[in-house]
This record gives C-alpha cells, structure tokens and sequence, in this order.
C-alpha cells in the first residue's frame, strides 16, 4: 500500500445537548452529552477507497465531516497530505481545493436559484483556478465528464433526475481538481439502477484521476463494489478494520457478523444466519466496557466492565475481548 494521504488519530465528538444554564439551575440537572466519536483511528492511502459502515447514529458522516473541517473535533487530529485539518493556517488554505465532499441528497446541496453551470464553476470562481473562456469550457468538460450534455448548463437543478442531480454534484466537486473525496452516502437517496450508473462512474472517475475515497455508507454491497478496505463503526467506536475481501469472507468481530447476516442471500446458500437484533445504545449514556456488549452474543463480564482495545489479527484490525480470548470460534 503507497503513503497515506489521510490520517486521523484519536479522532473524538460529543456535542452538548444540555438544557439551558439557568434552566438547569433551577431544575438542579447537570450538562449532557451525546458521544458521537470516540477516539477513531485510521489511514487512507493515496488512490485508495476506505469505507466507514455502520447502523444509523454510529457516527459515519460525523466523521466525515470533522475530516473536511465542516466541524471541529472535540479531540484527535486530521492530517491530509501533512497538514493538520482544524488550525487554521496557510497551508490549509492551500489544501481545500484539494478536498471536497459529495452530500447525501443531491437536491439540497445544490442551490435552487442557480443554474447548473454556474453551480459547477463556483469551485473554479472560488479558487481563482480559471476565468472567461477557460471556466466556460472547463464547466463544458466536467458535465461531459460525467455524462451529461454541455447545454444542460443552462438549466436549474430542478429540471434533473436524481441521478443526474448526483452527477452534477460529482461534476462540481471535481471542479477544483482535488485528490481526495468524502463520499456521504452519495447513492442512499437513489434507485438501484441509478445507483449503479452512479458507483461505476466514480470508480471510472477514480481510476482516471487517480483519486482517494472516504466512502461513507450504510449498504454492504455497495462498500463492497467500492472499497479497498473497510471499518466497522459501532456507537462512535471502530471496532473492525479489514480489507474488504477478508472482512466479507471471514468476519471477526461479533457486530460484523450480525451485519453481515442481514444482508440478502441471493444465492440462497443456505447458511445459517442471524438477524441484528436488539437497538443501537443510547450516545446519551453509552454501556460502559465495549459498547456492543447488551447486544452480542458473546459477551461476558469482561466486556461489560472493560473496553477492548483493537488488535492485530491477521490483516485485521479488531477491538473485541471474545477475539483476543478466542470465544469467537466454535468449539471442538
């Protein structure tokens, strides 16, 4: 694997959620917070795609948006390319046309008012890459680019199918030439057809130009058309990194398999199965020792005093006492 271009340490959010201070001096309650991210670590290698999977409030698009700058970490570090994320500096500055994000809903991170043309020059405005002429016909490239034809510039996103919308998304973040994309499940709000039209234009895209993914999404196939590797997030806490070959042929943390076993068996193999059971815990008050321990089968008294740290196993990183003590595996 070549050099990471992104890393993030220890990487961790709570946002306060507490009632106002004399509300809470009169009702004698205390501060609250929600644990979105807790002390997440990982590397995305140049040209690679890593994935982030997860139910929903696992803490995915928190993350994505603390690794862009959109909000600042409670604690840890994002480093893109060497240069911290949160300081606000020159080199930054420098970096932000080198990075750009691809929203969930096509239509409501695109404005309205403007037309399509102009939507995708912005970037191009922005960072004063180019000007007249040159920002026309640049415009002109990346609609052709993304398969769609140099007079839908005039139009207003409105007039567009949502996979076109997603198209013109995709067109305005390349407008700036960046190197890496944070990709919040860009093809959720799509139908599978147009999903696929979609995935496969941002692996062609990818190979292209050689870009690195952050790919946030919460369907299995999908990551797994996508991603070089993957990391398993479960209430804030990434509890399984693998590739993405070994994480769906042999999963090793509990959590992986429940998700694992809730995806469709088309080829009907008769596999015993498990369903998710259970609800994600409260970020209010998350368990203490591993937070999937009231749900995992697994789970003994160790892990509901102690929290695992991640370990080696294999090519895999995973945080889970019952892996470290071999629980995992069946018996003789």
């Amino acid at each position: 694997m070549s050099e990471a271009l992104v890393e993030v340490s220890d990487l961790t959010k709570r946002f306060d959620v507490s009632s106002a201070w004399l509300e809470r001096r009169l009702d004698g309650g205390s501060r609250q917070f929600v644990h979105a991210v807790s002390d997440v670590t990982f590397q995305i290698a140049r040209g690679e795609t890593f994935a982030l999977v997860g139910e929903s409030g696992s803490g995915k698009s928190t993350i994505a948006r603390m690794v862009v700058g959109l909000i600042p970490a409670t604690s840890g570090t994002v480093e893109i390319d060497d240069v911290a994320v949160g300081r606000n500096s020159r080199a930054l500055r420098a970096l932000r046309r080198r990075m750009q994000m691809i929203f969930q809903d096509p239509y409501a991170s695109l404005n309205p008012r403007m037309r399509v043309g102009r939507i995708i020059a912005e970037p191009i405005r922005a960072f004063g890459l180019l000007s007249g002429r040159a920002r026309r016909e640049r415009v002109v490239e990346l609609l052709e680019g993304v398969g769609l034809h140099a007079d839908d510039r005039e139009k207003f996103p409105h007039q567009f199918s949502g996979g076109q919308r997603q198209r013109i998304c995709i067109a305005r973040a390349l407008a700036s030439n960046p190197s890496f994309l944070v990709c919040d499940e860009p093809t959720s709000a799509l139908d599978v057809s147009v999903q696929a039209q979609i995935l496969n234009l941002m692996k062609d895209l990818q190979d292209q130009l050689g870009l690195t993914y952050l790919f946030i999404s919460h369907n299995l196939a999908v990551v797994r058309h996508m991603a070089d590797r993957i990391g398993v997030l479960y209430l804030g806490r990434l509890v399984e990194v693998a590739p993405t070959a070994d994480l769906f042929s042999a999963p090793r943390h509990p959590y992986t398999r429940l998700l694992l076993d809730a995806v469709p068996d088309v080829e009907m193999s008769g596999r015993p199965r498990a369903a998710v059971t259970g609800e994600i815990a409260n970020p209010l008050d998350p368990p203490p020792g591993c937070a999937f321990h009231p749900r995992c089968p697994l789970a003994n008294e160790r892990c509901r005093r102690e929290r695992p740290l991640p370990f080696a196993a294999g090519g895999t990183l995973v945080a889970c006492h019952a892996v470290e003590e071999g629980r995992d595996q069946p018996a003789p």
